[in-house]
């Protein structure tokens, strides 16, 4: 008999009732006694698990009567109609056959586990309820990032991970040789000579796929790139990580008006998707990680996003009834404090937009006034920065002078100064990092609990 899967029982209860079916799964829990016990099990297909009843009348009874958390099964059995109980059915077992007996040493046991102790059991812990849920909304919203954008007449975009383009500053970004680190390195100038190494050149691996985009959209009109981003900063708090995902769609024809409405467009795509494809995972989320999280969510998916310049974004931050930690300033960023008073001054999520030419990277569209680009970041309640875009500058001569102000060397990124001369338009991107965006969705407080195997300083165990 071919096994079905719990999604289907649960999905299509009515089809299975009274009805044989096999089902295969992993033991999460066993409740059992003298004649007769129970077993929550799980496939791997749902959030939810399957209660098995199983009594003497099965040949191995004494067996299965000592199962194991995490065992392996197939249960053939019949599925019966449950009144008045949590689940809506249940399968009385005729046969079951244990493929794997877990051995007893198994690490997570039914109790009350940190989310310290699981990182530590990184290859177990999809199990648990928590990253059952966690890592399945992570792939339904992943696909949704997709959907929208194909959706949408996006074409995708696979920029490289092996880079020598320094778009987000090389002392971001990881180092990549094949030289011989356990001999002298080849000098020249008193320099490392990269001219021995694998590309002739200095490598990095890549911390942004913007610049390679960029080129894309000059050719497709809107592009979008979602994969891997490495960053070297040594930086131990729980939104950052040395490996994470990001998305950065690059669009034609579009100033920072339009990047807005179409950010604003895509993070309520994502969310609603999550709430309407998740339900139990999202339940599980509200009542056991964030309290009050769906309704956070929905309250998001119904506002209008505010717009917010960054000196009035100060002006409100000075004004303020309240003492700083950080003090608000004209040509600086904004503190997590602020963030916040800003995102619960207008209860809902806030775009701060144009800000100050010198704490911006050299490719954001320099605003008239000489002082500002036309960046935009998006705070949302809670989370606080979730995105970060910017209208590219179209000018070469602009671009230029902004490189050199900036110490960015010209001539290595001369492909990249090309598209300023070749046909340019206006056009805008955006960067979002994956992780943040599930830590928003879930209610999870740390990246490294959104991550299958989180990469941090000091920590690249599995």
């Amino acid at each position: 008999m071919k096994s079905t899967s719990v999604k289907d029982l649960y999905r299509k209860t009515g089809d299975y009732i009274n009805n044989n079916v096999q089902v295969s799964g992993w033991v999460r829990t066993v409740r059992n006694s003298k004649n007769f016990g129970f077993i929550e099990l799980n496939d791997g297909s749902f959030f939810k698990n399957v209660q098995i009843v199983f009594d003497t009348s099965l040949d191995n009874f004494e067996n299965v009567n000592k199962l194991t958390i995490s065992s392996c099964i197939i249960v053939n059995g019949k599925v019966v109609k449950t009144e008045n109980a949590k689940q809506p059915f249940e399968i009385h077992a005729q046969k079951v056959e244990i493929f794997n007996l877990a051995d007893t040493s198994y690490p997570i046991q039914k109790k009350n586990t940190s989310f310290e102790f699981l990182r530590t059991q990184a290859h177990l812990r999809p199990r648990t309820n928590t990253f059952s849920a966690v890592f399945r909304i992570r792939s339904v919203a992943a696909f949704a990032i997709h959907e929208y954008f194909q959706k949408n007449g996006y074409v995708y975009v696979n920029t490289p991970i092996i880079t020598c383009a320094d778009c987000e500053g090389s002392a971001e970004m990881f180092k990549l040789t094949t030289l011989d680190l356990s001999k002298p390195l080849p000098q020249k100038d008193g320099k490392t000579d990269f001219s021995e190494d694998l590309f002739g050149k200095e490598a990095y691996i890549t911390g942004s796929g913007q610049l390679h985009g960029e080129t894309f959209a000059q050719a497709f009109g809107k592009i979008y790139t979602f994969g891997p981003t490495l960053r070297s900063e040594n930086s131990n708090t729980k939104t950052h990580a040395n490996e994470f995902w990001m998305i950065e769609p690059e669009i034609s024809f579009c100033d920072l008006d339009g990047l807005m409405d179409i950010e604003e467009d895509f993070l309520k795509y994502i969310v609603k998707a999550v709430l309407e494809r998740c339900p139990e995972e999202m339940e599980f989320c509200d009542k056991f990680i964030s309290n009050g999280l769906i309704d956070k969510l929905n309250k998001l998916l119904d506002s209008e996003f505010v717009r917010l310049d960054h000196k009035d974004a100060i002006d409100l931050l000075k004004k303020a009834d309240r003492k700083w930690e950080f003090e608000p300033e004209y040509g600086g960023d904004l503190a997590k404090e602020h963030e916040k008073y800003i995102t619960e001054y207008f209860n809902g999520p806030v775009f701060v937009k144009n800000w100050p030419k010198d704490i911006k990277s050299y490719y954001m569209k320099l605003n008239p006034d000489g002082k500002t680009v036309a960046a935009v970041d998006l705070e949302v309640p809670i989370a606080g920065e979730i995105m970060g875009g910017s209208q590219r500058e179209e000018d070469y001569d602009k671009l230029v002078k902004r490189m050199k102000e900036m110490g960015i060397a010209t001539e290595p990124l001369y492909w990249y100064l090309e598209l300023r001369k070749y046909g340019t338009d206006i056009h805008s991107g955006f960067g979002l990092g994956f992780e943040r965006l599930l830590m928003y969705i879930t209610g999870m407080e740390n990246i490294r609990d959104v991550i299958p195997y989180p990469r941090t300083p000091n920590n690249c165990e599995f």
